[in-house]
């Protein structure tokens, strides 16, 4: 991939990090806590992915998305280790609320995640 199409790329992530951050706001608004959880694992999930892009690393999973986070990012202290739980925690939301039956999540849980993701995705730009 030529440099122009990788920031490209990279650009684009990062862009629908932010709308996807934007989308679990409205779900905040509404009190949909699980669909709140899901959009804001998808907009950590977003930037991360563009960061694994911007430095060569490749997965096609979920899991092998947070597994090259953690092991070239988190464990080397480039990304804080607070950050690299609060990515993990949100991919666990995201899998409980998502698939596992009679899983209600609520305010209480959700709502600290919203202004943590935000903070979390304006760290993982910095480093993009």
């Amino acid at each position: 991939m030529r440099e122009e199409e990788l920031q490209a790329l990279v650009t684009y992530r990062l862009q629908r990090a932010e709308e996807t951050l934007e989308e679990a706001r409205v779900m905040q608004r509404i009190g949909h806590w699980n669909a709140c959880a899901n959009r804001l694992y998808y907009a950590a999930f977003y930037a991360v992915s563009a960061l694994l892009v911007k430095s060569g690393h490749r997965a096609t999973r979920h899991s092998g998305i947070k597994a090259l986070f953690n092991r070239h990012y988190v464990k080397t202290g480039v990304v804080a280790k607070e950050k690299g739980r609060l990515y993990n925690r949100l991919f666990d939301l995201r899998q409980e609320g998502d698939y596992i039956d009679f899983v209600s999540l609520d305010g209480e849980t959700v709502e600290p995640l919203v202004s943590a993701t935000a903070d979390f995705i304006e760290t993982i730009r910095l480093l993009s």
